[in-house]
């Protein structure tokens, strides 16, 4: 058995298309999480990709090499030749999420509190480490107890809150970017479309995402060059410039713990959906023929973004769900392992930084676009029939957080009139302060509504009121439904103002309903139309 594992082909011709599809994948995250914070944050560059790049990156060299390693393992234990290694990557849904309500939110915080743009960037990181280092530990306890929170949680909760964020935020901000250059967008859209969703190859099985971003990007250099004199003259092109940053180990994630506090409501539920995600993948690659552990694959993921943290990074990873796909084009441990070096070293010395400007948004914005197809997508296929109501559910409060996050913006609302929307009276709550409410806190709010009405369905009404008290008490102290713009939590009793009806009032509802549904459970005939149908 050893001498066969001493054949195991590691790298085939597959390895290349595998390569460029799992790092093009990574290059659109960090596009994003950059443009998402220098563009829509005007955070400064320098420092994105000279303290939070290299860690992040380093995070995924850490974990291709660990899964590139574990491929061998497997091959040496079975005898065969030609397994193929997990993909891991940075998390698509969590790194934005966090760029969108976590990094950007606390940078500008703390400009409005008197730090100078680069003092709250580099205190905005530390909170991002913060967060990674909080994000790792927690992974690398579910990562003994992941098959319980699976089982615990119905599934439309678990994937309805990420199809919200794959709706609202890696599927419609993209989409901004593609219209935002709509010539250039369109051409990679269309490609992406073309490629992984209609499943047609391109002539000579040309991978689908080199050749929507080779073509897009040349289109989009070409057009400004030789397009209008107003475009011409406005056009810059790529500086190849290093960003050089060392991933060196660092406590400075210490100075951001108590800050990230009030952000752990958005990072705990990510990383509950990447140690589940890593169950089913490693399910997924079992079934197409590759046996790996599931606690392995889950530590591995674990101590990767704890890595990341420690080092500086602000985005986690996680293993993709495509590994049958990668074993379908002939990968083996090839293509993680170029793809770990390529990512890492280039956040290292700084060409990664190169690669995210030469590749205009618009063009990787498609991938994005894929992406949350994919998540809403699986969050409806996966989840019982029946519970699709659930699923839907869950993903409103994204919504919420989507229209609270262009409120809070002070160049599209000003901070005055803002705080007047936040603060005027009427009848009911103010729609302005209702809206941010429900988008604090989002996703374990979608997490926990998608449950509870998933476990309604099914009629299991004591453990719908369990879901309900629960929400009831986080929405009290703020862990949801933060009255707050920067989602602070808080002791109701010492609040003052309009404000201090939403814990209240929120706390109240979830009680009110809770004690309803319990007291419903106790009939003994529960009367349910079996025709699928619905009266009004």
């Amino acid at each position: 058995m050893g001498q066969q594992g001493e054949r195991y082909g590691w790298i085939a011709l597959g390895d290349i298309n595998g390569f460029f599809g799992l790092t093009f994948d990574n290059l659109a995250v960090l596009s994003f999480l950059a443009g998402t914070l220098t563009i829509g944050f005007n955070f400064p560059a320098e420092i994105v990709y000279k303290y939070m790049f290299p860690g992040t990156t380093f995070g995924v060299l850490f974990g291709d090499l660990l899964y590139s390693w574990m491929a061998f393992r497997v091959a040496r234990r079975t005898g065969a030749r030609e397994v193929t290694a997990m993909p891991l990557g940075l998390d698509t849904p969590s790194t934005i999420g966090i760029a969108l309500t976590v990094l950007g939110p606390a940078f500008v915080a703390l400009k409005q509190d008197g730090h100078t743009p680069e003092s709250a960037a580099m205190n905005a990181w530390y909170i991002g480490m913060a967060t990674m280092v909080m994000i790792g530990v927690l992974k690398v306890v579910l990562s003994f107890c992941g098959k319980w929170v699976q089982r615990v949680v119905p599934r439309a909760g678990l994937l309805g809150s990420i199809a919200g964020v794959g709706l609202c935020l890696i599927g419609f901000i993209p989409l901004v970017d593609i219209f935002g250059l709509p010539v250039v967008g369109m051409i990679s859209l269309g490609l992406i479309l073309y490629t992984l969703v209609a499943r047609i190859n391109l002539p000579k099985n040309i991978p689908g995402v080199l050749a929507a971003i080779v073509i897009g990007t040349a289109s989009y250099h070409a057009y400004h060059l030789l397009g209008p004199g107003a475009q011409a003259a406005t056009y810059a092109p790529p500086v190849w410039q290093f960003h050089f940053g060392f991933p060196v180990p660092t406590l400075d994630f210490i100075n951001g713990i108590v800050p990230a506090l009030k952000y752990l409501p958005i990072a705990i539920p990510f990383g509950i959906l990447t140690v589940v995600g890593g169950i089913n993948v490693t399910e997924s690659a079992r079934v197409a023929g590759d046996d790996y552990d599931s606690r392995h694959i889950l530590l591995t993921e674990a101590v990767a973004t704890l890595v990341a943290g420690i080092c500086g990074g602000v985005a986690q990873s996680c293993p993709y769900i495509g590994h049958p796909a990668y074993k379908q084009m002939g990968c083996r441990s090839g293509y993680t392992i170029l793809t770990g070096l390529f990512i890492g070293l280039g956040g290292i010395a700084g060409y990664v930084s190169f690669f995210v400007e030469l590749i205009p948004r618009a063009v990787l914005a498609p991938i994005m676009v894929f992406v949350a197809l994919e998540i809403v997508s699986q969050a409806f296929i996966h989840s019982p029939r029946s519970h699709i109501p659930a699923v839907t559910f869950a993903a409103f409060p994204t919504v919420a957080r989507l229209v609270s996050i262009y409120l809070e913006n002070p160049e599209i609302v000003p901070p005055d009139h803002f705080q007047h929307l936040l603060e005027k009276t009427g009848g009911a709550l103010p729609e302005t302060l209702v809206m941010v409410a429900l988008g604090n806190g989002f996703i374990l709010t979608g997490m926990l509504w998608g449950a509870f009405l998933a476990e309604l369905i099914d009629h299991r009404l004591k453990v719908c009121s369990l879901y309900l008290v629960i929400l009831g008490i986080l929405a009290f102290f703020g862990i949801i439904h933060s009255f707050s713009p920067d989602a602070s939590v808080y002791l109701p009793w010492l609040l003052t103002g309009p404000a201090r009806e939403i814990p209240y009032q929120f706390a109240e509802s979830y009680a009110v309903l809770a004690a309803l549904v319990f007291a419903l459970s106790f009939e003994k005939a529960v009367i349910s139309r079996k025709d699928g149908g619905t009266s009004i």
